[in-house]
């Protein structure tokens, strides 16, 4: 099959298919999962193709699941992991299930590669809205699938200073946010949180620590 074929199974133009195949872009995971239905292959199947093409020295490993994460090693200490995704229209349902049963359920999946295995959990969440759209490289815009690691609630709150200017994916108990963390306030025990948006209807604000359920740090995105 040729790239102009391939674009169109996918339902992208030609240069982006190019772009794919020169590393010049990140392909989205439901881009990465119609190639890999094209091909009749599962999409660890298909990285590990590419290795092999590419004279790579894969070395066959276990996969193993951790954190409700399945990973598959790739060449060069790397992992496709297919982690747990919460798409905006199942928030609630994520919510919920946090509440129930501390472990916050999903049942979709996000496909990504990782150079570093954090010991905490991953988890990946889908934007909703343009607050985080600066249109910079820091952007993360409307749709956006971001992996997060988990971080403990009890430490985010000890050590509040040290997640100062960064961005974030918080849990709360109405709703999930993603916002860059500017400041703390210890005496109303609020954070600030910033959207990198400045259009007008887009306003920071001031979040309460204990509306805070979960918090994640995001360390890639996949536009």
């Amino acid at each position: 099959m040729n790239q102009s074929q391939l674009a169109e199974v996918v339902g992208v133009s030609l240069r982006t298919i190019q772009n794919y195949e020169k590393k010049d872009a990140n392909i989205p995971t439901k881009n990465l999962a119609k190639i890999a239905a094209h091909f009749d292959m599962s999409i660890p199947e298909l990285y590990l193709q590419e290795v092999n093409e590419a004279g790579g020295t894969y070395a066959k490993r276990k996969t193993f699941i951790r954190h409700g994460c399945v990973f598959y090693p790739l060449d060069g200490d790397k992992y496709f992991v297919q982690i747990p995704l919460v798409l905006v229209d199942r928030q609630n349902n994520y919510i919920e299930s946090l509440a129930e049963s501390r472990l916050g359920n999903s049942p979709f999946k996000s496909g990504f590669i990782v150079e570093f295995l954090e010991e905490d959990p991953y988890k990946a969440f889908e934007i909703s809205g343009d607050s985080m759209n600066d249109g910079t490289i820091h952007s993360i815009p409307n749709k956006t699938i971001v992996l997060g690691v988990k971080t403990k609630k009890e430490v985010f709150i000890k050590e509040i200073n040290a997640f100062v200017d960064k961005t974030y994916i918080l849990v709360c108990k109405n709703r999930i946010i993603c916002k860059k963390i500017t400041g703390y306030n210890g005496s109303q025990d609020t954070i600030q949180c910033q959207n990198l948006n400045i259009a007008p209807e887009y306003q920071d604000f001031d979040l309460p620590l204990s509306d805070i359920l979960e918090v994640f740090r995001i360390v890639k995105k996949q536009l």
